[in-house]
C-alpha cells in the first residue's frame, strides 16, 4: 500500500489517479449510470400504475415472469411489485435485450452477483420488494432473470413502451 502523505507533488497525483482507475467499476454498461428504459422513478411522486410482477418455476420445469409482457406510456412512472413465488432465487432486471445479453455473460462468469440496483433486484424464495421507475424512452425493452440457466428456461419478457 502506497500512502499518499509520503510522497510529493506528480508522484502523488499519479498514484491517486492510478488508485482511481483500479477502483472504477468493472465492465462497461454495468455502472448502472444511465438506463436504456428510462430512469429510476421518484419514489416521493404519485406512481401512474402499479404492475405485480411474479417469479416462479412450473412443474415442468420453466421459469416465468407473471405477467411476461406489459404495455407502458411514454412518460408513465410505474411501480413494480415483485414477488418470488418460486423455489430458487430469481431476479428482474430491466435493460435493453443487448444489455440483458452483456449482462447475462457477466452473470455466468459470476452466478453468485447480487442486484439491487435502481433497475434491477435479486429475490430469494418467498422474497419481495419493488422498482419505481420512470419510462422516458420509447422503444421495446426487456426484463429478464439472468441467473445462470434461468433465462434458458424461459424467464424473460418484454415492456413495450408507446
Amino acid at each position: 500500500m502506497v500512502r499518499l502523505s509520503t510522497l510529493t507533488g506528480a508522484a502523488a497525483a499519479w498514484a491517486l489517479s492510478a488508485a482511481l482507475a483500479f477502483a472504477a467499476p468493472g465492465e462497461p454498461g454495468h455502472s448502472h449510470k444511465s438506463f436504456a428504459a428510462g430512469e429510476p422513478g421518484n419514489p416521493q411522486k404519485p406512481v401512474d400504475r402499479t404492475i405485480e410482477v411474479t417469479m416462479k418455476e412450473t412443474e415442468d420445469a420453466k421459469m416465468l415472469f407473471e405477467p411476461n409482457h406489459v404495455e407502458i406510456k411514454r412518460g408513465e412512472q410505474v411501480r413494480f411489485v415483485l414477488k418470488n413465488a418460486g423455489q430458487v432465487d430469481h431476479e428482474f432486471m430491466l435493460d435493453s435485450v443487448a444489455n440483458n445479453a452483456k449482462h447475462k455473460l457477466q452473470m455466468e462468469q459470476n452466478p453468485d452477483m447480487e442486484h439491487d440496483d435502481p433497475n434491477g433486484r435479486r429475490l430469494a424464495p418467498n422474497g419481495s420488494n419493488e422498482i419505481v421507475w420512470s419510462f422516458t424512452k420509447a422503444g421495446t425493452f426487456e426484463v429478464a432473470c439472468l441467473i445462470p440457466g434461468h433465462y434458458e428456461s424461459g424467464m424473460k419478457g418484454t415492456v413495450v413502451v408507446k
